[in-house]
């Protein structure tokens, strides 16, 4: 026999009852009215005739993907690439960006020399590589960052391994404040013009797309100590030049022959 919603006179007389117990036992532990329950608000659409787009406004390389041809991965072990050398192909790939007159990171370009055996580290603009499962195939990944110098900018890549090739899953350069890896997400914080403020632009693993994709973008307050009052939602103001897992991740992995 099917279940069905109680029958609504079944449900006063019910009702009835409960208030008739409740006024002969006192006021203990009776029913009390929590008062007016507030409206519920809906959104509000704005300008419902306004001809909707069909294409976007910018171009922001929604999907940052193609394989690294110079590079190659012995065993199809990401630790076994050569941080440096994965930068190195990048700038002979760029030359515009790096190595040409008028580039603006040819610093970049000229400390790579710092990043081999007896440079000197500490100018190398390489830094330290992480690496995490951020596909979910049960492999690891490459965050890999530099700075792009002189300026006060940081490259920030995600790579796999796909047919025995490196494939680079996400690109991004910003004037960087942190980087997270949470999950299948890297969160990026930036600083913004505002005092007490800065964004976070969170990129996550797409399945489909086969790369890191650009969930959340947004602007949240950090000022007023822990627990402060945040305002997420605010989109950046112009187009490009993360919230965080709810549940701390551990840290990741560092270089090959720390663990």
């Amino acid at each position: 026999m099917p279940r069905r919603r109680p029958d609504r006179a079944a449900l006063a007389a019910a009702a009835a009852v409960l208030l008739a117990t409740a006024t002969a036992c006192g006021d203990t532990g009776g029913l009390r009215s929590a008062g007016p329950t507030p409206t519920a608000i809906t959104p509000a659409r704005l300008w419902p005739g306004l001809t909707p787009a069909s294409s976007p406004a910018y171009d922001i390389d929604e999907v940052e993907r193609e394989t690294v041809k110079s590079v190659t991965v012995p065993g199809d072990d990401i630790r076994a690439v050569d941080p440096a050398a994965i930068v190195r192909a990048e700038i002979a790939a760029n030359p515009d960006d790096y190595t040409g007159a008028k580039a603006p990171y040819r610093e970049t370009a000229a400390r790579m020399a710092d990043c081999a055996s007896g440079g000197d580290r500490a100018r190398c603009p390489v830094l330290e590589p992480y690496y995490w499962d951020l596909t979910g195939d049960g492999h690891e990944d490459l965050a890999l960052g530099f700075r792009q110098l002189p300026g006060p900018l940081t490259a920030v890549r995600v790579y796999t391994v796909e047919g025995h090739r490196l494939v680079q899953v996400m690109a991004w350069e910003d004037a960087v404040s942190a980087v997270e890896l949470a999950g299948r997400s890297l969160v990026i914080s930036s600083p913004s013009d505002l005092a007490r403020y800065e964004y976070r632009l969170e990129w996550t693993w797409d399945p489909e797309q086969r790369a890191m994709l650009l969930t959340h973008d947004e602007m949240v307050r950090t000022g007023g100590g822990p627990g402060g009052p945040r305002t997420p939602g605010l989109p950046r103001r112009s187009p490009p030049s993360v919230s965080p897992s709810a549940r701390p991740a551990p840290s990741p992995s560092g270089p090959a022959g720390d663990r």
